[in-house]
């Protein structure tokens, strides 16, 4: 072979075994480049989404316990997000209700007008760091009775409705709320169930007759500071008056006999209708209270000393 022609293919093979090379090493960085790009990618969206992750409300903490009543034997239920809400300490309801819950408690009024054998139990529930500011054993059992009144005032009879109260230190505050501290239930009365309830509120009464509610004053004093047994007897004459829609309470205000007749009188009107505003405060209608003054006609014990005065001082609450 001519020395010409070696050359050329000296040139020609140089040609092809640098496009080889160029071939081979290219592919691998461009290869090894998009794969380090599509990791690179990858780890970016991987933030993205933990990001929108930790900002999706479906990961939020929710608080508080949605409103749910179900009859288990019949045909109405009613579940929503909303429910009665409460301040800590407080036993007053959070207003104003919402529109879909309105509309659920109407439904509900319907139904029991329909079904008058069934009956709906309302639980409040309530923390041992709250105060018990009420008048019922509980403040679970005070929520309870006003989230009762409001059914009342949306057209539900009150002789359908019972109320408890639970302990539960599980519940979160959001804000200062307590958001649905409110349990519901229903359940089917039998004719046995029906018997068993008539003779309890029979005992009841024959109870509450013969052993009244008794609060004292001291002089001049504008309180009432009640006792575990005085706050137990309140939640009875309460549950007495919604089973009885005939039943009233009487609070009759009683003095000593220090001073003129015509003072004491009105002394005992004064602390009556104290008491009397107590109770309203509490959630029991002022339509089925009754406050009166004896002064001081009917003492329990000798004006002759300051012990038996402080008993005379005092006031009555019963059922008329």
């Amino acid at each position: 072979m001519s020395k010409k022609a070696l050359y050329l293919l000296g040139i020609f093979l140089t040609i092809l075994i640098g496009t080889y090379f160029f071939w081979k090493h290219g592919c691998d960085f461009e290869c090894c480049n998009g794969a380090a790009n599509a990791d690179t990618e990858k780890v970016m969206n991987t933030d993205e989404n933990d990001l929108n992750a930790q900002d999706s409300p479906s990961n939020t903490n929710v608080l508080g316990n949605k409103f749910s009543l179900i009859d288990a034997n019949g045909d109405f239920s009613f579940e929503n997000t909303d429910n009665f809400n409460f301040n800590a300490s407080e036993y007053a309801l959070i207003t104003p209700i919402s529109a879909a819950l309105n509309g659920g408690i109407d439904r509900l009024s319907t139904y029991l007008n329909g079904n008058p054998n069934k009956n709906v139990t309302i639980t409040g529930l309530y923390s041992s760091q709250e105060e018990n500011n009420s008048a019922y054993p509980n403040l679970g059992l005070a929520r309870a009775n006003a989230v009762k009144n409001y059914f009342t005032s949306r057209g539900i009879s009150s002789e359908t409705l019972n109320t408890s109260g639970l302990l539960n230190d599980g519940m979160s505050l959001n804000n200062g709320i307590y958001l649905g501290p409110i349990n519901f239930g229903m359940d089917t009365r039998t004719e046995d169930s029906a018997k068993k309830d008539a003779e309890d509120m029979l005992a009841l009464k024959k109870s509450l007759m013969a052993a009244p509610l008794v609060i004292y004053f001291d002089t001049a004093e504008a309180s009432i500071n009640l006792s575990p047994e005085q706050r137990t007897k309140i939640a009875n004459l309460a549950k007495y008056l919604d089973k009885n829609p005939d039943a009233r309470l009487r609070i009759t205000g009683h003095t000593d006999n220090t001073g003129d007749a015509t003072t004491n009188m009105r002394l005992g009107q004064e602390r009556a209708d104290f008491a009397k505003r107590y109770f309203i405060t509490n959630g029991i209608s002022e339509a089925k209270i009754v406050s009166t003054s004896q002064g001081p006609k009917n003492p329990i014990a000798t004006n002759a000393t300051e012990e038996g005065r402080s008993k005379n001082r005092r006031t009555e609450v019963t059922l008329n």
